[in-house]
């Protein structure tokens, strides 16, 4: 019963059996409360414990400290805040005693917003690298309207200047997710957001900050003059230097087009940078600014310069056995290289149409036959864009056929390739510097590299007509669920999309079992890069190869042992207001890993 002149206070308890008790439970207006009467005070807190929801009434109380018997987390009773930023503080509620009778308000004593509060949280997880608490903050964040490209802001600004050696494979991740939202059902975008903050704060734990360097004074240097130094000193591993020239041109007032001139000529000096992460790397930063706007300089310049040093101490193809034995491929590269000022003369004005056997001679076992293929596409008029196009397809390819009597590890090597080329492609739409033709022709040269891996090739399904679509998704499903199940994933593609099924409904089907995993960095490249892929092309053959692709990857890595979902399933409970002990009857929840 409310008292009259006071109607937010609900009756709660009578003061002596509080006292003699200790504590109480009580509820108002759906909010669980718990009272302690403790060295003479009324204090009231929610009965859920913020970290894993477990009832506070069975906690302890001494020397003013309130303690979950679950995990331990420790709140100071009067003002509820945390000992242990894992568990978060919790709320607590004015109290009146009046005629022997406590009664307590609802309205918690902070009242924050709860986007504000998750933000807050947000930067708590990042820092600390709490896996439970970054799960609740996609969860609260998305709940509470904010746009999924503000977390993902947060989420790189912190990346990039939390770790001294720059942009990091946790980074690639966050932004190939974010890339892919709009593929997945909104339980899945809370899930990809979580999957990629965690694997940022788990690249900054334990490393040093990122300290900057200075932009010259001289703003008005040439943008060529830039180029140059900025080349020189990646050519010789001053990333000091370098970043010194890239912080210039922006602070100079360059756009996308010409920053990303900048990083892909210096990054394509060299052959595939370490194994294309080098190149790819620079496409997700630029990617990450996308979504985020290149508007503000200061944070165009940090994550930029993020990526300074690992170009610079990048190993280099040319320097390894595979581009110079048997066939000294480095070299036909540079005799490519010589001639490219003249091959793109040639084509200009040109209209290049591929040919229809252009994705196998690009799959030939001839290299001349593969660089005859590309320089006859560049003087054909063949541009960056489209001849990249060309080249992923032929590395999709390869990937949809990589026969699995081959090493594990090998997957990765026609992954490297696939990713760079979709790389070079997705830097293309940005800029035209004819820079970007080597990086073609080093995705080309790794497609031959990597013939050997089709030998031979995995019969590549064309799938059934008569199939049933969801019958299909559900074969898919369960290839995931059981080990090496990658030829029966790659037909449940085929069948789903011969049968008519919806490459969106596909898409996010691939999302989920991608988002729920404990995926690794390759399997997060591989489905973005396929996903993509497929949405380029208008021939239904090419989009269910990229996709056949991405399920076989996808397959082979998996299942996992999903700690990750299990955090994430806890967070999502929580933030329902469900009880994860199993004091409601379900089984309880294991403790997740902080």
């Amino acid at each position: 019963m409310a008292v009259d002149d006071t109607p937010a206070f609900h009756e709660a308890v009578a003061l002596d059996d509080l006292r003699e008790d200790g504590r109480s439970l009580t509820a108002v207006d759906g909010t669980p409360i718990a009272l302690f009467y403790h060295e003479g005070e009324v204090r009231a807190v929610n009965n859920r414990c913020p970290h894993m929801g477990f009832p506070l009434t069975e906690g302890t109380v001494e020397e003013g400290v309130l303690t979950c018997h679950w995990h331990h987390a420790r709140f100071e009773l009067s003002c509820g805040d945390t000992f242990d930023p894992w568990a978060d503080d919790v709320d607590t509620y004015p109290v009146e005693v009046r005629d022997g009778t406590v009664y307590v308000s609802p309205e918690p004593r902070r009242s924050e917003p709860p986007a504000a509060h998750w933000r807050s949280r947000l930067d708590d997880g990042l820092e600390q690298d709490l896996r439970l608490v970054l799960a609740k903050s996609a969860v609260g964040l998305l709940g509470a309207g904010v746009e999924p490209r503000e977390v993902v802001d947060r989420g790189v600004r912190f990346g990039v200047r939390n770790r001294a050696d720059g942009w990091s494979s946790g980074l690639t991740i966050l932004v190939a997710l974010a890339n892919r939202l709009p593929d997945l059902d909104e339980q899945d975008r809370k899930r990809a957001l979580y999957q990629g903050l965690t694997e940022v704060a788990g690249d900054c734990a334990g490393e040093p900050p990122k300290f900057d360097q200075e932009a010259f004074d001289a703003t008005d240097v040439a943008f060529d003059r830039l180029l140059a130094w900025f080349r020189e000193n990646v050519e010789v591993r001053d990333a000091d230097g370098a970043e010194r020239v890239l912080r210039t041109a922006v602070a100079a007032g360059y756009g996308p087009e010409k920053l990303t001139e900048l990083l892909v000529t210096a990054a394509t000096d060299h052959r595939y940078l370490d194994s294309g992460h080098a190149f790819d790397f620079v496409n997700k930063a630029t990617e990450a600014l996308d979504l985020v706007g290149w508007d503000d300089a200061e944070r165009t310049a940090d994550v930029l310069a993020s990526l300074v040093r690992g170009l610079a101490t990048a190993a280099r193809a040319e320097e390894t056995s595979s581009w110079r034995q048997p066939v000294d491929l480095a070299a036909m590269c540079d005799a490519t290289f010589d001639r490219l000022d003249d091959l793109v003369a040639a084509g200009e004005g040109e209209q290049w149409t591929e040919p229809d056997d252009f994705t196998d001679r690009l799959l030939a076992d001839d290299p001349e036959a593969v660089f005859d293929a590309l320089e006859g596409a560049i003087r054909g008029g063949a541009g960056v864009e489209e001849l990249a196009r060309a080249v992923s397809f032929a590395a999709a390819t390869r990937v949809a056929r990589f026969a699995t009597s081959n090493e594990f590890a090998d997957w990765n090597t026609v992954h490297h390739t696939f990713t760079y080329a979709n790389a070079v492609e997705r830097a293309a739409e940005r800029t035209e510097t004819t820079a970007l033709y080597r990086g073609v022709v080093d995705a080309a040269v790794n497609v031959y590299l990597d013939r050997f891996l089709n030998t031979p090739p995995a019969p590549e399904p064309t799938g059934d007509p008569d199939a049933d679509p969801d019958d299909a998704l559900e074969q898919l499903r369960l290839a995931f669920e059981q080990q090496g199940k990658v030829e029966a994933a790659a037909g449940a593609v085929a069948d789903f999309l011969a049968a008519g099924g919806d490459p969106e409904r596909l898409k996010a089907e691939l999302g989920n079992a991608l988002s729920v995993e404990d995926t690794n960095f390759h399997t997060f490249q591989a489905y973005e890069a396929a996903c993509r892929q497929s949405d380029a092309r208008d021939d239904p053959a090419e989009r269910r190869t990229c996709l056949v692709a991405a399920a076989r990857y996808m397959a082979a890595h998996y299942p996992t042992r999903r700690s990750r979902e299990q955090t994430f399933s806890i967070a999502a409970r929580l933030l329902r207001g469900e009880r994860v002990d199993g004091a409601d009857g379900e089984a309880a929840a294991e403790p997740a890993d902080d």
